[in-house]
């Protein structure tokens, strides 16, 4: 009979999962410069998926052009789907580090 020494693994990975669980609960909440510079981030990465977006619908259209062209040059008519914009979203207001640091109020539970 073989012996591995993978057999009291399961178990070292079960109390390393409940350590850091424990470590991960007794953090201190974020302070307030830290709070307003995860807002700013997260302000940057909206704005870097919009921009994503666009480039990729206009990638999209240079692409749907170019077919529609092709298949023209050899007689057939393409006529594309209408697809309807998306609603216009307002911009977002820009985050300032004194509307980051006041704190929203809490949300009262659902009853069911």
């Amino acid at each position: 009979m073989k012996k591995t020494i993978f057999a009291p693994l399961p178990a070292l990975l079960a109390a390393l999962c409940l350590a850091s669980g424990t470590a991960w609960a007794k953090l201190p909440p974020l302070s307030e410069e830290a709070q307003a510079k995860a807002a700013e981030a997260k302000v940057k990465a909206a704005e870097a998926a919009k921009k994503d977006a666009e480039d990729l619908g206009k990638a999209q259209d240079r692409v749907a052009e170019r077919y529609i062209k092709e298949q023209k040059a050899k007689g057939v008519t393409v006529k594309p789907t209408p697809i309807a914009p998306p609603a216009a979203v307002a911009p977002a207001a820009p985050a300032t580090a004194a509307a980051a640091a006041v704190p929203a109020a809490p949300v009262p539970p659902a009853k069911k």
